[in-house]
């Protein structure tokens, strides 16, 4: 993947695609996250094949495309008739494509991120003066998506989190299944301890969204915790 979706992080696909083809392989990568929010030129990635992911880029749900650089023939994935240039056989939805072309036009627009990134960092700041030592950031501390924060809340649990912040959309990475927390398999690789990867959630921001939301949030996850007087919990 071009960035990861966990954390934001983003993947060095020059390099991987120079090997690859050192090697005469193909290389593809998915790009779902990173569309519309850093560069993916082809030609300066290196690929063979991108895909991306229509919802992810505020295109209809439901709709995708691959580029295919040319000369690479790859076996059709249904037969049966010549649609999709030959490669997926059934009528496609002009309406879906027409909406996926539009919303890759506006994409084209990187400048408008950098509001997005000044917006993530200032939510890190507020997180990292209220909470201290006992919240730390998950990814890389730069070279990651600039609508992206992953922030373990230390000795919490993640879900417990997401569920008690009725009406704010975020996810986490780990599971819970009769009481037992499941690392996230990211953070598990990234060598998370387990006492911090099991708070962690992930909050991304969106082209709209803006720094009175951020602030709601950050007093939200503030109350939720005073409220239930978890803060003997976390360490000193």
């Amino acid at each position: 993947m071009h960035a990861n979706n966990e954390v934001g992080t983003i993947e060095p696909i020059e390099d991987c695609a120079r090997i690859a083809h050192e090697h005469a392989i193909l290389f593809h990568t998915d790009a779902a996250q990173s569309v519309g929010k850093i560069s993916t030129d082809v030609n300066e990635l290196g690929v063979d094949l991108l895909s991306i992911a229509g919802h992810k880029v505020y295109a209809p749900k439901g709709v995708g495309a691959l580029f295919v650089r040319r000369g690479v023939r790859l076996e059709p994935v249904i037969h049966g008739a010549a649609h999709e240039t030959g490669r997926r056989a059934g009528t496609e939805s002009a309406l879906l494509a027409v909406g996926l072309g539009k919303a890759c036009e506006l994409a084209l627009d990187l400048a408008s991120m950098d509001r997005v990134r000044t917006l993530r960092d200032h939510f890190w700041q507020e997180l990292a003066q209220r909470f201290g030592n006992r919240i730390a950031l998950n990814g890389h501390p730069t070279r990651r998506l600039p609508n992206t924060l992953n922030a373990s809340f230390v000795g919490q649990i993640g879900t417990e989190i997401l569920a008690r912040l009725d009406g704010v959309a975020a996810t986490t990475g780990s599971a819970c299944h009769s009481g037992h927390i499941e690392l996230s398999p990211v953070l598990e690789a990234m060598r998370v301890a387990p006492e911090v990867g099991m708070g962690a959630v992930r909050f991304s921001l969106g082209r709209t969204t803006t720094r009175n939301e951020v602030d709601v949030v950050v007093e939200r996850l503030a109350d939720l915790f005073a409220r239930a007087g978890q803060e003997a919990k976390w360490p000193e």
